[in-house]
């Protein structure tokens, strides 16, 4: 089989893990009463990604190998997930928090690096190939959002939207990629008997990136536009779900297949991606993050201004900037932090990168997001009977809109200080 096969095969598994549940998940929380546990549910990938990435990344650099950390931490991710489901489907209404929450938390402390992994193992084994990263990787990594879009579809056919049964066809397939990991090129580990400092010793050295004022503001920025990473992906679903309470939109497409609606977001990526190359070349990182900083505005203002009738065309635009929004952050971050560091530190770099994006960023970013959702949204329905809910349908659009600008505006701030805060010119 090909190089490029073998790292597409990789690349769909990876992300169809993640496809399962990550856009719906805000739903069934929300229809099994959880629903002011989102920001903690989205939030806890953020957490775990703060110190995960850079430990695994550590170890993948020193001791075992990147692709079989891949596997075994996609073994381990993968019966957490099949737990949490199964414990879901046998609790039904009566659903806890606590053993839910502690199932899926240690699924995703061990999914999270595997993004960074997975990274560096199709890096390692194009550039021992000879390849060029920055041209090679785009097209490959486009089947991995090919195969985030195919679980969303299955979840959402077959009736999985608001079901734990969600977790069970994550965590089939995160043992299924364990397996495969384990087949891939074999990536280096380091082998030098060099005496090194405490920091190199400990496979800390990619924290002294902070001592260069160009990477300490990327992977500042990083942090500011890791905010936005995960809102939609928590908060968009149960959005759409909510227009069910208004007869106008209740049998509309959007309201009955939220999640086919907003996999025109992934659709969106799968042709963004092929773009990168070219922006990166043309216009340097810089432009590029500036561009999805913006596209991260226009991702929030098209959801607050649409609605799932005459308004939905509002809808499928937020879905095609989305693709800028996230494709031009995260894997140009990522080729960005690939070219700019030392081959020894690459693993923990990425991990550096992961830490900053969806540790530190998503986690503070969905924390807000539940603040602002429970003040304008949730505590509208407090108290009430589903009967009674028809009756607040349209305040609660209203508190609906009301966050989106707000997560606009937010978006906006950061990307005017960018523009000044960040100084690098690009290389010819």
């Amino acid at each position: 089989m090909q190089l490029k096969t073998r790292l597409i095969i990789m690349n769909f598994l990876q992300f169809a893990v993640w496809g399962a549940y990550l856009t719906c998940m805000g739903t069934f929380l929300f229809t099994h009463g959880l629903g002011r546990n989102i920001g903690i549910f989205y939030s806890i990938q953020g957490i775990v990604s703060i110190f995960m990435p850079a430990l695994i990344g550590i170890v993948a650099d020193k001791w075992i190998p990147a692709q079989k950390m891949l596997g075994i931490s996609h073994a381990i991710s993968g019966a957490a997930m099949i737990a949490a489901g199964l414990y879901g489907l046998g609790a039904g209404d009566a659903v806890q928090f606590a053993p839910l929450f502690t199932l899926y938390t240690i699924g995703v402390a061990f999914y999270m690096p595997t993004l960074a992994l997975s990274n560096s193992v199709a890096y390692n084994a194009l550039e021992s190939a000879g390849m060029d990263t920055v041209k090679a990787f785009p097209p490959i990594r486009v089947f991995g959002t090919i195969g985030f879009i195919v679980t969303m579809w299955i979840v959402d056919l077959l009736g999985f939207q608001a079901t734990a049964a969600q977790f069970v066809v994550s965590g089939g397939i995160s043992l299924a990629l364990a397996a495969y990991a384990f087949t891939l090129p074999k990536c280096p580990v380091s082998n030098s008997t060099e005496k090194k400092s405490f920091v190199d010793a400990l496979g800390l050295r990619a924290f002294t990136l902070f001592k260069d004022p160009k990477m300490a503001v990327f992977f500042i920025f990083s942090m500011f536009l890791g905010v936005s990473l995960q809102i939609t992906n928590g908060f968009a679903n149960p959005f759409l779900s909510s227009f069910q309470h208004i007869p106008e939109y209740a049998n509309t497409f959007g309201v009955k297949h939220a999640n086919i609606l907003i996999s025109l977001s992934q659709i969106s990526e799968t042709l963004c991606i092929l773009l990168i190359p070219f922006f990166l070349k043309r216009f340097g990182i810089k432009k590029v993050m500036l561009i999805a900083m913006f596209a991260w505005v226009l991702r929030f203002a098209f959801f607050g201004l649409g609605n799932p009738g005459g308004g939905v065309w509002l809808f499928v635009l937020s879905c095609i900037v989305y693709g800028v929004a996230f494709d031009f952050f995260n894997i140009s971050g990522s080729l960005f932090v690939d070219k700019e560091t030392d081959s020894n530190i690459r693993s923990s770099a990425q991990g550096l990168f992961m830490l900053m994006t969806n540790g530190i960023g998503a986690t503070v970013g969905t924390l807000c997001a539940q603040m602002v959702v429970n003040k304008c949204v949730f505590t509208k329905f407090r108290g009430l009977a589903d009967s009674a809910r028809e009756v607040v349908a349209v305040d609660v659009w209203h508190g609906w809109q009301t966050s989106w600008y707000i997560f606009a505006s937010y978006a906006l701030i950061v990307a005017i200080v960018f523009i000044f805060a960040f100084k690098y010119k690009k290389e010819e």
